[in-house]
Order: C-alpha cells, then sequence, then structure tokens
C-alpha cells in the first residue's frame, strides 16, 4: 500500500480529533481498577481477600425454588439481579481479553482477571448443570428488584428462578453461555487444565441445547415478562449460535464447528453487516473471531467473515467513505438507546483484537478511498479509552475512582447506600428511597466502575436518577479490560 497515504489519513484523523495521540494516561492503575470493579459486583459468599470491602455475602439462598444451589456470580450493573445473558457475555469477554492480551499483564492483575473470570464460570457451570434437559438464566425478579432502592446483602425480595426447559428454546442465552465457558477454557489452559476440561464439556453441552432447540429464551411465555423489556435479545438468537459454534472451534480445532461455521453462515445471518458488538449482537465480535483464521491459518473458505470485518472496521472511520458510526464533538463512539459505553470499549477492544491479526501478517484495509492500517485500528481504540479516563469537553473520568475527577453519584444501589459494614441494621425495600433521591455523593466508591456515560452531545449530569448515563454494567468493563491490558504495555501504539 502507499504508505504516504496512510500517513495522510493520520494526519486528517488527528484533526478531525485534536487530542488522539497527544494524551497518554496511567493504563496501569486503570487496568487494575477495571478488574477490580468486579468485585463490586459480586452475589455469594464473598471470600476472605474481597478487596472491595464495604460488600458483603449476599443471595445466598438463590435456587431454593428449585431446590439447586444458583449462589455466586454478578449482579449485572446497579441492580440486584443475575442476568444470564449478559452475564455470559461479559464471561466470554473477560476471557476473550486474557487470550489476547494476557501476556501483556502483570502477573497480579492476570491473576485478578482469572479471579475474575472464575467466580462467573463458577456460577454459569451451575446454570448448566441440569443439561440437556434444563438451563437456568436468570435470578430475580427485575420488575419487583427495580421498585425497591436496597443493598444486595439486604434484599428481600423475590428471587425467582427463571429455567427453560427442552424441548423450549434458550439459544441466545444457551449459545452465549457455551462461548463463555469455551472461551474460558482456553484462557484456564495452562493454569488448570482439569478446571478448563470442565468448562469445555459444559460448553459443548450448552451448545447442543443451543442448537437443538431453536428459538430466543424470551419466546417462552412464562419468563417473557421477567427477561424482557431489560435483556430480551432483540437481534435474534441465530449470531449466538454462530458466535457458540466460534469459540467452540476455536477451544476443540474440532472440524464439526468449522463446518458448522460455514454450512450455517447464511442462514443464520453472517452475511448481514451489522454494525454492532454487545451482549444482543454478537456480529462484528464473531466475524472478527473467525477472521483470525483466514489471515493467519489461510482458511478461505472462510473470506466472507473477514470481508465482513473488513468492512466494520472501515465504518469505524471518519475519513472512509463508508463510514456511518456516529461520534459525538469530542471524539466518543455513540449508538444512541443508552449506556453507550458498552459500545465503545466493546468496540475498542475488538479494533485491537483485529488490528492485531492484521499486523502479523503485515495486512491493511482496502477502505475504498484510503487503507486502514493496523496503526490507524490502534489509535482509534486509544482516543475511546482516552476520552473515558478524561480526555473529553468535561475533562471527567467515567472511570470511578480513576484521577481526581469522576462520577460521584452513579446509579448503584451497593453504592449508594449505607455499607452494612457502617450500618448492620436492616434497610428495607422503600428505606432505601432517600439516599437514591439524595444530593449527597455515594458513601461507598465503586472502583473501577464505568457509567454508561455522556449524551450525544458529550453533556454529562452527574445524577444517579438517570440511569441511561450513570449506570455501570459489567459489560462495558469486561472488554475495557482487554484495551487496557494492550495500552497498559502500549501505551503509544504504532
Amino acid at each position: 500500500m502507499n504508505l504516504s497515504l496512510a500517513h495522510l489519513f493520520l494526519a486528517l484523523l488527528l484533526t478531525k480529533f485534536p487530542s488522539f495521540a497527544a494524551s497518554s494516561h496511567d493504563y496501569q492503575d486503570a487496568l487494575s481498577k477495571a478488574i477490580l470493579f468486579f468485585e463490586g459486583q459480586r452475589s455469594g459468599y464473598l471470600p476472605q481477600d474481597q478487596r472491595i470491602t464495604w460488600r458483603a455475602n449476599s443471595g445466598l439462598s438463590d435456587g431454593w425454588m428449585y431446590n439447586y444451589d444458583l449462589s455466586g456470580g454478578y449482579y449485572d450493573a446497579g441492580d440486584n439481579v443475575k442476568f444470564g445473558f449478559p452475564m455470559a457475555f461479559t464471561t466470554t469477554l473477560l476471557a476473550w481479553s486474557v487470550i489476547e492480551f494476557g501476556d501483556s499483564m502483570p502477573n497480579s492483575e492476570l491473576r485478578n482477571s482469572m479471579v475474575a473470570i472464575r467466580w462467573a464460570t463458577d456460577y454459569l457451570l451451575k446454570s448448566v448443570s441440569q443439561l440437556p434437559n434444563r438451563i437456568f438464566v436468570q435470578v430475580g425478579d427485575p420488575n419487583i428488584d427495580h421498585g425497591c432502592w436496597e443493598r444486595p446483602e439486604d434484599m428481600d425480595t423475590a428471587r425467582t428462578v427463571y429455567a427453560v426447559d427442552a424441548p423450549n428454546p434458550a439459544s441466545d442465552v444457551a449459545g452465549e453461555t457455551a462461548a463463555a465457558l469455551a472461551a474460558s477454557s482456553i484462557a484456564f489452559r495452562s493454569s488448570d487444565p482439569g478446571y478448563s476440561d470442565t468448562l469445555l464439556r459444559n460448553a459443548i453441552k450448552a451448545f447442543q441445547f443451543a442448537d437443538n432447540y431453536r428459538g430466543a429464551y424470551s419466546d417462552n411465555s412464562n419468563i417473557r415478562d421477567g427477561v424482557c423489556p431489560f435483556y430480551c435479545d432483540f437481534d435474534g438468537y441465530q449470531d449466538e449460535l454462530l458466535w457458540g459454534a466460534a469459540w467452540l472451534r476455536k477451544a476443540t480445532q474440532d472440524d464439526t464447528y468449522l463446518n458448522y461455521i460455514q454450512s450455517n453462515g447464511k442462514t443464520l445471518g453472517a452475511d448481514e453487516n451489522i454494525n454492532e458488538f454487545g451482549w444482543d449482537n454478537k456480529h462484528a465480535g464473531l466475524n472478527v473471531l473467525v477472521s483470525k483464521e483466514v489471515i493467519e491459518g489461510n482458511m478461505y473458505s472462510l473470506q466472507s467473515y473477514k470481508a465482513s470485518a473488513d468492512s466494520f472496521m472501515c465504518t469505524l472511520i471518519p475519513e472512509s467513505s463508508s463510514s456511518h458510526i456516529d461520534y459525538t464533538p469530542g471524539g466518543l463512539l455513540y449508538r444512541p438507546g443508552g449506556s453507550n459505553m458498552q459500545h465503545a470499549t466493546s468496540i475498542a477492544f475488538i479494533s485491537l483484537v483485529y488490528a492485531n491479526y492484521l499486523a502479523r501478517t503485515s495486512q491493511a484495509i482496502n477502505c475504498g478511498n484510503i487503507y486502514v492500517t493496523p496503526t490507524t485500528l490502534r489509535q482509534q481504540a486509544k482516543r475511546q479509552v482516552d476520552y473515558i479516563l478524561g480526555d473529553n469537553p468535561k475533562g471527567l473520568s467515567y472511570m470511578v475512582g480513576f484521577s481526581d475527577y469522576y462520577p460521584q453519584h452513579i446509579h448503584h444501589r451497593g453504592s449508594s447506600l449505607p455499607s452494612i459494614k457502617d450500618y448492620p441494621q436492616f434497610i428495607a425495600c422503600k428505606e432505601g428511597s432517600i439516599y437514591f433521591n439524595s444530593t449527597n455523593p455515594n458513601p461507598n466508591v465503586l472502583v473501577g466502575a464505568v457509567v454508561g456515560g455522556p449524551g450525544e452531545d458529550d453533556i454529562y449530569e452527574d445524577d444517579r436518577v438517570d440511569f441511561k448515563k450513570s449506570e455501570p454494567t459489567t459489560y462495558i468493563n469486561a472488554p475495557l479490560v482487554g484495551a487496557l491490558a494492550y495500552l497498559a504495555a502500549n501505551p503509544n501504539p504504532s
């Protein structure tokens, strides 16, 4: 390719987003805090080495409705519900972060990342323990939970268990759970091969359930009201089938899964150029993951996946003729709907992953009017991370506890109510409202939490009530762990 064109493009990009390459943060500190956040989201019995000490045990009787132990796992956001779908996606992305960038992590943070993954996989193994006949997909009634403002340690709301029994469908949750367990089996392969084997065996079972009983879990009338509108699979279950198969292919190198991806791609929508990646839509991540076999293994039968990955990356570049991703005036990737940082972190992560794949074989992407190099993708991802950490019009770190200026009123029950360690008296469902409505800063700092972020105009009011902007989620942080691991080792990517 013509390198002068690439240099010209970088100059144009710097003109559009002036702070693009000028800023550098303590990415190592941010990485440590991004991982620490998950300890604040833990459900179940907390260990002796729990570092977020204002939390305590919670949800210990989860699963009693089925006479089964479903304690553990993570609360997905600022509430006290364990949603299996986003928890599984969170796990997949944490494991992928370790797979791609674990070698760049200090030993202490690699260890903490593995602990964070295992806290999730131990729970996910419980959720699939009754396969092939049943999969548990959620604990807690969100309609009741969201009507309360109480600490997880005080929960007295219904801990309804939502399960799907064969032959009813749950392809989306089961497919994502298969992906999570398969990806995690790779992450644990060298450090704990026995546990890795257990994860892989259960990933295969979860995928079989997903593929045998096709359909969305929200298609089941007995659980629909409990999962919608919170985590309905609005974009269909087909991408999770391909995503699960792709991770099983990576974990096993079994041609059965390669054939599945090849033969089912068209019927399951792999050719759809959907420019999104998150808990609800796996297409962009799927295309990046599968492209590795094309780029590094010359598996040309999967070329359509690489073409889709290339196309997606072109849409991210403002100067590309195919660009149609919106950015705020300050340079943050923006999609409407709330909790926008999930898009910024997940897309930054897969951009860095794809850049690494391309760089190993000295490839660039032809975006029509420009060539996009791995350096361009890395700089674009860095810009998103830097925005989150403070390079934005407000000069605000959207990561709690990072720098001296960060959100003080996040939409999070445990953070905003007095710690049970300081105030052991029971705080009932409605008694927490005075803390929800308080203008005082949250008394407990949820270090590492990244909030939903500003609107399309870069405006952010530090308002606990505005959950779309002020609520952190596990699936915002999970891909950020990988991005920060890369930047900690490569603060000025090239």
